[in-house]
């Protein structure tokens, strides 16, 4: 059996391609288990975030396995063709996993919020019954290989989420952040993760409106913020000095047309816009008003790589690390492989008969 991975990410195609393959959070289970019932492949999970769409399966045959995924996509209206996807197999897509897990080909390398991200999309996979023995086994040891690289080395120091990068990016335009006021729009982890970091540089206040008033309402309270129903923002606008977009929404949320009327009513007062979202919250044209700049996540690479100078000494223990697994899960695979064939596919001793560890997994999580 084969490991295989194909996608794109942050380093392969831009924002405006990444958004067009970007799977729901709450289709990626279904997404999965379809791909998993495709000619060749047998299981199926899908890793969509900001930066990246992944889809991993196991096959057989790694040349019929890539040809029926692409062809299932293109009943979608997605074509993998062009140099901005990738294709990795066997050791490479191993690795791949283990290397994205461990937040070492992320924007920000080293990021944590990687990981959760991961875990998410596998238990989704898991949960829709799209996965079974091989990528069971396979990403259950890629969360053990991230556990070990961010405690074993000092790969995480520094600065290494996206929102932080995001904050020091509005400390750059406003220096001390005391004076300022913030609105986040939507209130999942990207939010709340910014906001905490907001928060630690002492911004002024901070408002938060979410489509779910209740969860808007849970997160102001920890941040000592506001609620605002959501399609009520624009009455809170008026001292807005940073907006950040991290909504989960499949097209914008703020256009120029709504942005427009409200910045004639404070023509001295710029608006910092960072758009964290996938598919994008902010229309780009926005830009294009007087005392608007807008950041989109792609804009967050060049401070991501201006504190990379600890983490990357790091880099090289972490290749090694992750090596050594790889080459664990590899004869893994060779033994699952031999154990199946003498067996006629019974079930490996210690693991439930799809290969996972039961419903105790999620307790790691």
């Amino acid at each position: 059996m084969e490991i295989l991975c194909l996608g794109l990410n942050h380093r392969t195609a831009p924002i405006g391609l990444r958004e067009r393959f970007a799977v729901p959070e709450g289709e990626l289970g279904s997404f999965a288990l379809e791909i998993g019932r495709q000619t060749g492949l047998s299981e199926g999970v899908i890793v969509s975030t900001c930066n990246r769409v992944e889809f991993y399966m196991a096959a057989e045959d790694p040349v019929v396995g890539f040809a029926s995924l692409q062809s299932f996509l293109k009943t979608r209206g997605l074509d993998v063709d062009g140099d901005a996807f990738f294709r990795h197999q066997g050791l490479e897509g191993i690795r791949h996993l283990f290397r994205v897990s461990s937040g070492l080909d992320s924007m920000v390398i080293g990021e944590t919020e990687i990981l959760g991200q991961v875990k998410k999309a596998y238990l989704a996979a898991q949960e829709a019954k799209a996965t079974s023995k091989h990528l069971n086994k396979l990403f259950q040891k890629a969360f053990n290989v991230a556990k070990e690289v961010r405690t074993k080395t000092n790969i995480t120091r520094g600065s290494v989420s996206v929102g932080s990068a995001a904050v020091e990016l509005a400390e750059r335009i406003f220096g001390k952040l005391s004076n300022c006021t913030v609105m986040i729009l939507g209130a999942g982890e990207m939010s709340e993760l910014t906001a905490g970091a907001l928060q630690a540089r002492g911004v002024k206040s901070i408002f938060v409106a979410n489509r779910s008033y209740d969860r808007a309402q849970a997160l102001a309270e920890r941040m000592n913020g506001k609620a605002v129903h959501f399609d009520e923002w624009p009455r809170e606008f008026a001292n807005v000095d940073i907006l950040i977009g991290s909504t989960a929404a499949p097209h914008h949320v703020l256009t120029r047309l709504q942005l427009e009327p409200i910045m004639q009513e404070r023509p001295a007062r710029p608006l910092f816009c960072i758009d964290l979202a996938v598919p994008r919250d902010i229309d780009p044209a926005v830009n294009r008003l007087d005392g608007v700049y807008l950041y989109d996540i792609d804009s967050l690479q060049a401070i991501a790589a201006e504190s990379l100078n600890v983490r990357q000494r790091e880099v090289g223990v972490c290749e090694e690390m992750i090596d050594r697994h790889v080459v664990d899960f590899s004869k893994w695979l060779a033994s699952a492989a031999t154990y199946r064939d003498a067996t006629g596919g019974a079930a490996q001793s210690g693991t439930q008969p799809d290969g996972s560890l039961g419903h105790g997994f999620k307790e790691i999580l």
